[in-house]
Protein backbone atom coordinates (compact mmCIF):
# COMPACT_ATOMS: atom_id res chain seq x y z
CA UNK A 1 0.00 0.00 0.00
CA UNK A 2 1.01 3.35 -1.02
CA UNK A 3 1.85 6.27 1.80
CA UNK A 4 1.67 9.87 1.28
CA UNK A 5 3.55 12.20 3.27
CA UNK A 6 0.92 15.08 4.69
CA UNK A 7 2.45 16.97 7.50
CA UNK A 8 5.30 17.00 10.18
CA UNK A 9 4.34 15.61 13.26
CA UNK A 10 5.03 18.95 14.55
CA UNK A 11 2.53 20.32 13.02
CA UNK A 12 -0.25 18.50 15.15
CA UNK A 13 -1.79 19.83 18.57
CA UNK A 14 -0.94 17.43 21.85
CA UNK A 15 -4.68 16.70 21.81
CA UNK A 16 -6.41 18.07 18.45
CA UNK A 17 -6.79 17.58 14.92
CA UNK A 18 -5.77 19.61 11.20
CA UNK A 19 -7.06 19.49 8.00
CA UNK A 20 -4.63 17.83 4.99
CA UNK A 21 -5.66 17.24 1.21
CA UNK A 22 -4.91 13.74 0.30
CA UNK A 23 -5.51 13.45 -3.41
CA UNK A 24 -7.97 15.94 -3.55
CA UNK A 25 -10.05 15.01 -0.17
CA UNK A 26 -10.37 16.37 2.91
CA UNK A 27 -9.04 14.52 5.36
CA UNK A 28 -8.77 15.20 9.16
CA UNK A 29 -5.07 14.12 10.81
CA UNK A 30 -5.56 13.38 14.14
CA UNK A 31 -3.50 12.95 17.63
CA UNK A 32 -4.78 12.23 20.65
CA UNK A 33 -3.41 10.01 23.54
CA UNK A 34 0.13 10.19 21.65
CA UNK A 35 -0.96 8.38 18.66
CA UNK A 36 -1.97 9.58 15.57
CA UNK A 37 -5.28 8.99 13.62
CA UNK A 38 -6.44 9.98 10.26
CA UNK A 39 -10.03 10.21 9.15
CA UNK A 40 -12.35 11.93 6.68
CA UNK A 41 -12.86 15.38 7.75
CA UNK A 42 -16.79 15.69 6.79
CA UNK A 43 -19.18 14.85 9.22
CA UNK A 44 -21.53 11.84 8.06
CA UNK A 45 -24.66 14.13 9.90
CA UNK A 46 -23.76 17.45 8.99
CA UNK A 47 -20.90 17.42 6.43
CA UNK A 48 -18.58 20.46 8.61
CA UNK A 49 -15.21 19.88 9.08
CA UNK A 50 -14.18 17.26 11.99
CA UNK A 51 -10.56 19.18 12.12
CA UNK A 52 -12.22 21.85 13.53
CA UNK A 53 -13.87 20.05 16.53
CA UNK A 54 -12.76 18.74 19.94
CA UNK A 55 -10.42 15.93 20.43
CA UNK A 56 -10.78 13.80 23.89
CA UNK A 57 -10.46 10.27 25.02
CA UNK A 58 -9.64 8.83 21.40
CA UNK A 59 -12.72 10.42 19.95
CA UNK A 60 -13.28 13.87 17.97
CA UNK A 61 -16.66 16.09 18.55
CA UNK A 62 -18.06 17.65 15.52
CA UNK A 63 -18.68 21.20 16.51
CA UNK A 64 -22.10 21.69 15.05
CA UNK A 65 -23.91 19.22 16.96
CA UNK A 66 -21.66 17.42 18.88
CA UNK A 67 -21.66 14.20 17.15
CA UNK A 68 -18.94 11.96 17.89
CA UNK A 69 -16.70 9.40 15.93
CA UNK A 70 -14.32 7.41 17.58
CA UNK A 71 -10.65 7.76 16.12
CA UNK A 72 -9.72 3.78 15.41
CA UNK A 73 -13.17 3.01 13.34
CA UNK A 74 -14.64 6.44 12.98
CA UNK A 75 -17.82 5.13 14.06
CA UNK A 76 -20.25 7.00 15.90
CA UNK A 77 -20.68 7.81 19.44
CA UNK A 78 -23.47 9.64 20.28
CA UNK A 79 -25.98 11.30 18.24
CA UNK A 80 -27.29 12.93 15.77
CA UNK A 81 -24.54 10.90 13.63
CA UNK A 82 -25.28 7.50 12.88
CA UNK A 83 -23.18 6.89 9.79
CA UNK A 84 -19.70 6.52 10.69
CA UNK A 85 -16.75 8.27 8.79
CA UNK A 86 -13.70 6.80 6.45
CA UNK A 87 -10.65 6.04 8.47
CA UNK A 88 -7.15 5.69 6.82
CA UNK A 89 -4.38 4.23 7.51
CA UNK A 90 -1.18 6.18 9.28
CA UNK A 91 2.18 6.09 9.54
CA UNK A 92 4.76 8.16 11.26
CA UNK A 93 8.39 8.23 10.14
CA UNK A 94 11.36 10.01 10.82
CA UNK A 95 8.95 13.29 12.03
CA UNK A 96 6.46 13.13 9.52
CA UNK A 97 2.83 11.69 9.36
CA UNK A 98 2.09 9.62 5.92
CA UNK A 99 -1.38 8.53 4.95
CA UNK A 100 -2.60 5.55 2.82
CA UNK A 101 -5.35 7.33 0.40
CA UNK A 102 -6.89 3.81 -0.88
CA UNK A 103 -7.49 3.07 2.89
CA UNK A 104 -10.91 4.83 3.52
CA UNK A 105 -13.04 2.63 5.40
CA UNK A 106 -16.36 3.73 6.27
Amino acid sequence: MDFVKVCPVTALPTEGAIEVKVEGRAVAVVRSGGRVYAIDDRCSHAEVSLAEGEVYDGTIECWLHGSCFDLRTGEPTNPPATRPVGTYQVRVEDGDVYVAPGGAQP
